[in-house]
């Protein structure tokens, strides 16, 4: 049975107590130094020192994924950069909702503003560099590699269970998958650096865009790429049907803003708050814009955690760097989203918050997952 274990306190003086070299990988969404609803904890983003102490814990090879704000993206990065980890990649999470933090002129200016609206949040993805080659690493510590498999993508934006094995299995890398999920090796998109909410709004820019993903294993060699730098994508059979799937929205994960649903899971007996709760995203100033005065107070929620992260969208991103029955470490722990989701993945799972008022929330969300 996967276990957890929650820490309160400074992140850095906690993780100085754990083991070099032994948690499996690290999904976190850390301040974004926007000093965000005047949240003090949000004042900067993590210090290179921390960063040093998260590369210590990992294991060789293993990857950190951190979220980041459009207006900081590039501190955070560096940061973990400076720290030594090897910066491999960025996910842009996209998203419909949002309000802009805009200061609209008038007068003979009108029309003009200060600012965005924002739609995406960019996710750092990093890696502590590998013992001799990939293929080594995995066999001695089971990281280095990403779930390919585990987090292919259908026609519908879900994810997809892919044998890879004479006898079905899903390899080394096939923890947590989805049930329910098909069994065609053919069928699942490779996973990209874009996850998005399949809103309308960003529905919406993705045209119709069959054919931009070969055939890989089609009978037709012709039409196979040379190097099969998309995976293996199975024969077109059926080419009207593989139109209408073919759009390209459908070529991303796509998971919406956290529900209130999800937020308040495992919460029944908390006290329920009422208050204006805003949307995350670049520039957020923590006062409320016209719109959002507007909209008057939200539904009243037991987690009263500002920033929230979807579990579904968490739970893929465990899945993607966590090797089976591996330990999910986050240092920002907040509410708890990460745990839940890890749990939830059977994966074992290490939080660590400064705020006290968010680790009995957090611990009360990740213990519902095992009543799952």
């Amino acid at each position: 049975m996967n276990k957890y274990n929650l820490y309160h306190g400074n992140c850095l003086d906690i993780l100085k107590t754990l083991q070099d070299n032994s948690i499996d990988s690290i999904v976190t969404d850390p301040p974004y130094g926007l000093s965000f609803m005047g949240k003090t904890w949000d004042y900067d983003v993590p210090s290179v020192d921390i960063w040093i102490e998260c590369l210590r814990v990992l294991k060789p090879g293993g990857h950190l994924l951190a979220f980041a704000g459009t207006r900081t993206q590039h501190r955070m990065a560096i940061n973990i950069e400076d720290a030594g980890f090897e910066i491999r990649d960025m996910i842009a999470w996209v998203y419909g909702t949002g309000f802009p933090k805009s200061h609209n002129l008038q007068g003979a200016w009108q029309g003009w503003g200060t600012a965005l609206k924002p739609a995406m949040e960019p996710i750092t993805v990093a890696r502590k560099p590998l013992i001799g080659t990939v293929a080594k690493n995995v066999l001695a510590h089971g990281t280095g590699a990403l779930n390919i498999d585990g987090c292919r993508v259908g026609t519908e934006g879900g994810t997809y269970y892919v044998p890879t094995g004479d006898k079905g299995d899903v390899g080394q890398f096939g923890g947590g998958i989805k049930d329910g999920a098909v069994a065609d090796a053919g069928t699942g998109r490779w996973p990209a650096n874009i996850i998005h909410d399949g809103s309308d709004e960003v529905l919406g820019v993705f045209p119709s865009a069959p054919g931009q993903q070969g055939d890989l294993l089609s009978h037709d060699k012709s039409r196979q790429s040379p190097n099969g730098i998309f995976g293996a994508m199975g024969p077109a059979k059926d080419h009207k049907r593989r139109e209408e799937q073919d759009k390209s929205a459908a070529r991303f994960f796509y998971c919406a803003k956290a529900s209130k649903a999800d937020r308040d899971e495992g919460l029944e007996d908390f006290q329920k708050e009422v208050g204006v709760f805003f949307q995350t995203g670049n520039g957020a100033s923590g006062k409320p814009s016209s719109i959002e005065q507007s909209r008057g107070p939200c539904a009243p929620r037991a987690n009263n955690h500002p920033t929230v992260k979807p579990t579904d969208l968490m739970r893929y991103l465990c899945r993607l760097v966590t090797p089976p029955n591996g330990t999910v470490l986050d240092p920002f722990m907040g509410s708890g989203s990460t745990g839940k989701a890890a749990m939830l993945e059977g994966f074992n799972f290490i939080g660590i918050e400064r705020e006290a008022e968010y680790i009995e929330i957090a611990k009360a969300r990740i213990n519902w997952t095992l009543l799952c």
